[in-house]
């Protein structure tokens, strides 16, 4: 297998969470799997630089640390999305300016886990498309739009980018609807590139936040993105995955040794958590839906 150019954008607030990415690509990659790590630095602490580099342990790799000047980014400060993202989500709209010498990458943000090898993924035919991804999670968008995706796992064509000044088109339409944007990057890439973004399978970007909130009912999912405010780092999250982060988390400098019992307390207050949240969720038809896709049908 040729080389895998996988890209992440992270500031030290969350660069150990970049680390459990790149730990569970490691974990999953193919021996010959040739994995070339690019993470766009928004303001990475040397010591956590330092730890990030200790992943190579895992698997032998190459992890490119490549500086931001945030002034090139300056379009986007003041854009309005959710309280959760920050400027390095916008990294990825200059990706192919940034690493100007790559012709294709995997794009990740750091709240993903991956559970197999990228070789697949990173040579996927996308008919000349600059970009694919993986529908969203929110049917909503999909009713506008049916080719709309979700930016946390992209494989983008930066030659096909370059080719066609796709980056001024992403700057102008921000500039030009700023006061629209309420989904951030994700919005700008799929208003600017509608109708020229490939679909991708579900198993590459499995959408989900808790048991019933599932983008798709994949057994066993390719790569997991814990989507919204229900981060499997947060204490008492309820996320339905969150053992894979914690099996990826626990390979990373940053891992947090836990007791058996103090993850019981942990997951016991995260289900009164989504009781009070949500008390009657075993009586919505999507809970018997996840149950059914998840228990029953792999039995069949």
């Amino acid at each position: 297998m040729g080389r895998i150019n996988v890209c992440i954008s992270t500031d030290e607030n969350y660069s150990r969470y970049a680390a459990v990415v790149i730990a569970s690509i490691l974990a999953n990659a193919k021996d010959d799997d040739d994995l070339n790590f690019y993470i766009l630095d928004g303001g990475i602490s040397e010591d956590s630089k330092s730890k990030i580099l200790q992943l190579k342990a895992i698997k032998d790799c190459k992890i490119n640390f490549v500086k931001i000047d945030n002034e090139l980014f300056s379009d986007f400060v003041h854009v309005k999305t959710h309280g959760y993202l920050s400027l390095p989500a916008y990294y990825r709209l200059k990706a192919a300016s940034l690493l100007s010498d790559l012709e294709r990458i995997i794009y990740f943000d750091c709240d993903v886990v991956v559970n197999s090898s990228l070789e697949k993924l990173f040579t996927f035919d996308l008919d000349g498309l600059p970009i694919g991804g993986v529908s969203d999670i929110k049917p909503q968008m999909r009713r506008k739009n049916p080719g709309y995706v979700n930016s946390g796992v992209l494989v983008m064509d930066l030659e096909c980018i370059r080719k066609h000044n796709i980056e001024k088109e992403l700057t102008d339409w921000t500039n030009e609807h700023f006061s629209e944007i309420k989904m951030g990057d994700q919005q700008i890439i799929n208003e600017v590139l509608k109708g020229r973004i490939k679909l991708l399978p579900s198993k590459w970007n499995v959408q989900s936040s808790n048991f019933t909130n599932r983008s798709s009912y994949e057994v066993h999912p390719n790569i997991i993105h814990y989507v919204g405010r229900q981060k499997p780092w947060k204490y008492g999250n309820w996320n339905y995955f969150k053992w894979y982060y914690r099996k990826y988390e626990a390979m990373t400098p940053w891992a947090p040794h836990k007791t058996e019992e103090e993850i019981r307390h942990e997951d016991f207050e995260g289900l009164k958590g989504y009781l009070k949240y949500r008390p009657l969720f075993f009586l919505r038809p999507r809970f018997f839906k996840a149950v059914y896709y998840t228990y029953i049908r792999p039995l069949k």
